[in-house]
């Protein structure tokens, strides 16, 4: 043995006389979300399972993983902001420690960080940002979108959620097939994501020969829905169709319907499936009603496998059932964490390629899945529930065949 070996090899004994365990290099993983307002419920969800994805790979990582949980809304709002979005992408990309970011949940969040990250080479996976033009071209999206997205002409956006090119669509289909509408009264919020799926929504119902009694565009900050409400009364549609969040107009809408007694269906996107929507309507308004809302994946109720193991140990966890975002959450955790864990060395470009080349994944909770050649998941179902009871029950999973 020479010199230097053993020397090196005296260094790691401990007193006890046994080797002993290299320090793990640190790395950083940062969540860009919504924690202050109407989607806090869903983001809590969300950052408990990034929590229990970092605990089950905590003994299979070559790294010691520090997560850093970031808010991107403001009280004031209640809902993201512009500014803190940049400023915690400009923070990760600055950090040469963090290797991931997992978020932001909302599309418009995702508009902004999304080209801050990819000029860095750092690599991002949105649990819930659902709009179609920041992975793919197509009517849905801008002329620019998704090359904007990309400055530095590789991919670093991806999502395990399913993109709203699908969520519109096969909500179309639902209230086509099963609740038998042959006529539509579309509402949307004029923002990037409540367009995009009210756009894809109204386009399959035509597709589908159903008749578009109107097209409304309300500003988010809108409250006053009374007059576009009776309006919406005289054309007697079979369905009122809502693209947006529960706080940029859907409750208010919802809750002016029953007011209005407008009494049929209502149907809005993941944007609403939140506990916030149900308190703002009300649970006995909403029994009242027949208030349909879509979220992308299947019910964590109906999850085999590895999916129905997350569930229980999620509930024994936090005692609260997991709501959808909270099951993408995982996923999103568990492809970067693997990435990291076969990637093996501290180097962004590699763990980039690592997460966008995932294929067969099979380390979550979702089953087998892949990422497209756009970032975007193979997987696309839908689960459509009705609210009853203050609660959202399935009543329909689409785009699974």
């Amino acid at each position: 043995m020479n010199r230097r070996t053993f020397l090196s090899t005296a260094l790691a004994v401990g007193s006890s006389g046994t080797l002993a365990a290299a320090p793990k290099e640190k790395v950083k993983i940062v969540s860009s979300l919504p924690r202050t307002g109407s989607a806090k419920g869903q983001t809590d969800g969300i950052v408990n399972a990034i929590k229990l994805a970092l605990a089950d790979f905590e003994k299979v990582l070559p790294f010691e993983v520090t997560y850093l949980d970031r808010d991107d809304a403001t009280p004031r709002t209640g809902t993201w902001a512009p500014e803190k979005e940049e400023g915690i992408a400009e923070e990760a990309v600055e950090d040469k420690d963090v290797m991931a970011v997992i978020g932001p949940y909302n599309s418009g969040a995702a508009r902004i960080s999304a080209p801050i990250l990819n000029r860095a080479g750092l690599v991002q996976v949105s649990p819930a940002a659902s709009y179609p033009g920041l992975t793919r071209g197509g009517p849905a999206s801008d002329a620019d979108e998704p090359d904007k997205y990309r400055p530095g002409k590789k991919i670093t956006f991806c999502r395990v959620c399913p993109q709203d090119g699908s969520q519109g669509p096969l909500s179309a289909d639902f209230a086509v097939e099963e609740l038998k509408i042959k006529s539509v009264y579309v509402i949307d919020d004029k923002q990037l994501y409540g367009l995009g799926i009210a756009t894809a929504f109204k386009s399959r119902c035509e597709e589908l020969k159903v008749k578009v009694l109107g097209h409304e565009s309300v500003a988010p900050t809108q409250r006053d829905f009374q007059p576009l409400v009776k309006k919406i009364k005289a054309a007697a549609p079979d369905l009122v169709y809502f693209g947006g969040t529960t706080i940029s107009g859907g409750a208010a809408i919802a809750k002016t319907m029953h007011a209005e007694e407008v009494n049929c269906p209502f149907l809005a996107p993941d944007g609403c499936y939140e506990p916030a929507f149900i308190n703002s309507v009300g649970v006995d308004t909403l029994d009242a009603m027949k208030c349909f809302i879509t979220v992308g994946g299947i019910d964590p109720a109906r999850l085999k496998g590895a999916g129905a193991d997350f569930v229980k140990r999620y509930k024994e966890k936090y005692k609260a059932d997991p709501e959808p975002y909270a099951v993408y959450g995982y996923e999103a955790a568990a492809v970067v964490l693997e990435a990291l864990r076969t990637v093996g060395k501290k180097d962004r470009e590699a763990v980039r390629k690592a997460v966008v080349s995932t294929k067969d994944f099979e380390k979550g909770v979702l089953g087998k899945w892949s990422f497209d050649a756009d970032g975007d998941t193979t997987l696309q179902p839908l689960t459509v529930a009705r609210i009853e009871k203050g609660k959202f029950r399935a009543v329909k999973v689409m785009g699974t065949k």
